[in-house]
């Protein structure tokens, strides 16, 4: 895994900053210095003086630590030049392709990086990344057109923003390496934190930036001579390839036959991901994706596979004990790390350094502590993340189809007393958390139950539709006047189009194109670099996405409920008895702790918003909030951490740039 950034001037100049030579060497190494986390090992530049192009790498070796696999990289023919961030899995098999075809020149090295500029340069980018699967962003020249081209893998697995800064061009894999471009404008988009007070992360296309935009997965953006403006277009779509498997999820077969497919895929992808020179481990929390992961790590490998997984002390959180259950059985060398609450609530108030704009996932604290500990022992680590999406784990995909054929068939008044009684249920259990904890734990329920009973309430009373209803369920905050939620709900829907699909099916493709590459990826990868360790996950291989979507939905929610084929599959590797258990995740007592151990750090973050002007449209709302959650009228924790993290990084921010 590695880290990428760079500019195009054009004219030579970029606000008012003449960029000569030795000053875009240093603006280069400035850049690059600012995502050295994400490539320790060496750094590389490439710049052409005349045409104003400057191109920087910081590289985590992982594949070929020769020099061979440097970076900047030029092509065998000389006519392009490569930045890239990721890894191509089937490299190996598009060297054969090349070969096959005359088109190989002899290689250096065995580094994914040179076999993707010799396929670039004998197929042409869009085809070489329609033929390669694996996760990626890179930015490439084009000597002979004089172009610059930005792409990013399938589903948004590896980052990248771009956009302009005083007439040049600028892109980079995280915000930090654009901010430190010659006088780049820090100034907030008004509508982006909106949205993220919404749903504690910045939607793409949008950053947290005016004029700096994310590219969104799937695409290719080309910069020609003559316009800031690319020309943006999508090698591959989901809407394709729900379109392309469409006869095969329609065939009637087996549940074991389909988890006989699935898993055949899997395994054939999990070993093209082990392919490594480095040391390789697996994340391991005892839940059906990553349990099947490492069952299938172990299974093709000739060595016990190591295994890291995150304990709480308290009770309710840990999923520890259910890790050490499977690691045991699949034998792997497992190790575990049991946190305090001390040691969450110790890195709280550090996140804006990791995450490059505001980013509120609270689940984002114990996955970079797992990412720290894993790097101790390992530079590759392989993840479950993307099983939830491919093969219906989330519960708006159980459950939101059902609420959707209630609430249509439910008259207007009905509904809006249904999402009061709901909302009124939610502060009576706010009045009582004495009584909420001892009913929670009792029953064994995560502690974030009471806080859905308001958004299930919301959902219910004003869903007009199930994209509606889908936009309310993924809210984790409130709905600000500024905050153009439709432009969301729009880039969904047209993104589906009108295909044959169930509502469940609808969810799990929403959640592919939104949900999975703006929160779960972002906080999987801003964690994991942090502490300069490359993620995998095999569900998100493209393989792995054609896998999942020819499989019939009976076999999704079907006889074991929800990733029934992924828990058909577990069956063959583990006994159900250290399998079947309620889904948990990471959920921390943010409520709890607003109230108590984070108030005065979420107090003085909440006062700020009267002093910062670009908060201060939002500061009525959030200083109401922040009142009764206090006062313990309303559970608001999602949204005061969402503006907690907002207040917290726009301050570093402003005070990064005064020292700059």
């Amino acid at each position: 895994m590695c880290g990428i950034a760079g500019f195009w001037t054009r004219s030579g100049s970029a606000g008012g900053v003449q960029l000569d030579a030795e000053l875009r060497g240093e603006t280069l190494a400035r850049m690059a210095s600012a995502i050295r986390h994400r490539g320790p090992d060496e750094d590389g530049f490439w710049q052409d003086a005349d045409i104003g192009i400057g191109l920087a790498h910081r590289r985590l070796s992982i594949l070929d630590l020769s020099e061979a696999g440097s970076q900047p990289m030029h092509s065998p023919s000389d006519r392009y030049v490569i930045v890239y961030n990721g890894e191509i899995y089937n490299h190996l098999d598009l060297r054969k392709r090349l070969e096959s075809e005359g088109a190989a020149q002899g290689w250096k090295g065995h580094s994914d990086t040179e076999t993707l500029l010799a396929c670039i340069d004998a197929w042409g980018l869009e085809a070489t990344l329609k033929a390669a699967s694996g996760m990626f962003a890179l930015a490439l020249w084009d000597k002979q057109e004089g172009t610059l081209s930005l792409a990013r893998d399938r589903l948004g697995e590896k980052p990248l923003f771009y956009g302009t800064s005083g007439g040049a061009i600028v892109f980079a894999s995280e915000l930090k390496s654009i901010c430190a471009f010659p006088q780049f404008e820090h100034s907030i988009d008004q509508s982006a934190a909106a949205l993220f007070l919404r749903y504690s992360y910045v939607p793409a296309p949008l950053s947290i930036f005016r004029n700096i935009a994310k590219l969104m997965p799937g695409q290719i953006a080309t910069f020609g001579p003559g316009s800031l403006a690319p020309e943006l277009m999508s090698y591959w779509t989901l809407a394709e390839t729900i379109s392309s498997t469409a006869p095969a999820r329609n065939q009637k077969t087996s549940l074991a036959e389909a988890a006989d497919a699935v898993e055949a895929t899997l395994t054939e992808v999990v070993a093209s991901q082990l392919i490594s020179d480095v040391p390789i481990g697996a994340f391991l929390s005892g839940g059906i994706d990553s349990s099947l992961i490492t069952a299938l790590m172990q299974k093709v490998s000739d060595k016990p596979v190591k295994t890291f997984s995150i304990g709480f002390e308290d009770e309710r959180f840990d999923e520890a004990r259910h890790a050490a259950e499977v690691a045991a059985h699949l034998g792997t060398e497992h190790r575990e790390m049991i946190l305090t609450e001390r040691d969450i609530l110790d890195l709280a108030p550090s996140i804006t350094s990791i995450y490059d704009e505001p980013f509120a996932d609270s689940s984002l604290l114990p996955t970079t502590l797992l990412s720290r500990m894993a790097r101790e022992h390992v530079t590759v680590s392989l993840s479950g993340d993307g099983g939830d999406e491919m093969f219906a784990g989330y519960n708006r995909h159980i459950h939101g189809p059902k609420l959707w054929s209630k609430l249509e068939r439910t008259p207007g008044f009905a509904r809006k007393l249904i999402g009061k009684s709901a909302s009124f249920a939610e502060r009576a259990v706010t009045r009582s958390p004495k009584l909420t904890a001892r009913v929670t734990g009792a029953l064994k329920l995560p502690v974030t139950v009471p806080d859905k009973l308001a958004r299930f309430g919301d959902a219910f009373a004003s869903s007009d539709s199930p994209i509606a209803m889908y936009e309310l369920l993924l809210a984790t905050g409130a709905r600000l006047e500024n905050a153009p939620i439709q432009g969301l709900i729009e880039r969904l829907s047209n993104a589906v189009g009108k295909q044959e699909l169930s509502l469940a099916e609808r969810f799990m493709a929403w959640d592919s194109l939104s949900y999975l590459p703006d929160d779960i990826l972002v906080k999987v990868d801003r964690a994991a670099m942090a502490s300069s360790l490359e993620t995998r996950a095999p569900f998100l291989d493209s393989r792995t996405i054609e896998a999942a979507w020819s499989t019939n939905l009976e076999h999704k929610l079907g006889v074991h409920g929800g990733k029934t084929v992924l828990r058909e599959i577990l069956y063959r590797h583990c006994p159900k008895a250290i399998i079947d258990r309620p889904k948990q995740g990471f959920a921390i007592p943010l409520n709890d702790w607003l109230r108590h151990e984070l108030r005065d750090w979420g107090q003085a973050a909440i006062d700020a918003y009267a002093n910062h002007a670009e908060l201060r449209p939002f500061a009525a709302t959030i200083e109401s909030a922040w009142a009764d959650h206090q006062a313990s009228k309303r559970q608001h924790g999602t949204l005061l951490f969402n503006a907690i993290v907002l207040s917290d990084w726009l301050s570093a921010t402003k005070r990064a740039v005064g020292s700059a």
